[in-house]
């Protein structure tokens, strides 16, 4: 029973910062759009990020289709990591480079385990 409990705390835990960026990227979204292009990433771009940062984090905290869901949150972590986070010789950057690359590593535990009982898949199952 413990076993559930922290898992469905942990996919809250490992997820909230995702859904809380995607809605502040919603509310503004102008600066958003601006702050990448201003990087040379293509501002239509938000718009799936957006998509993925709302939809992904709900998917997992309800626990239903997870694996796939923090298959693409990974994989969002480490493109993150690598465009937005690698001047090194700024402190906060080399800090941010790293918070992504260990949460790609924490939702690849989930690829690799999916969630236990208090999940939409375990009840489909």
């Amino acid at each position: 029973m413990l076993s559930n409990v922290l898992d469905l705390v942990g996919r809250v835990f490992i997820s909230a910062i995702f859904l809380l960026s995607g809605i502040s990227k919603i509310g503004n979204y102008e600066g958003s759009h601006g702050w990448m292009e201003s990087l040379g990433v293509p501002g239509i771009l938000l718009i799936p990020a957006i998509v993925l940062e709302v939809v992904a984090p709900i998917l997992i905290i309800v626990g239903y289709q997870v694996k796939i869901s923090a298959a693409l949150l990974s994989l969002f972590c480490i493109a993150t990591a690598v465009i937005f986070h690698t001047d090194f010789s700024n402190q906060m950057q080399f800090i941010a480079f790293f918070k992504n690359i260990g949460l790609a590593g924490g939702f690849l535990f989930l690829v690799v385990n999916g969630s236990k009982d208090f999940s939409l898949d375990k009840k489909f199952k």
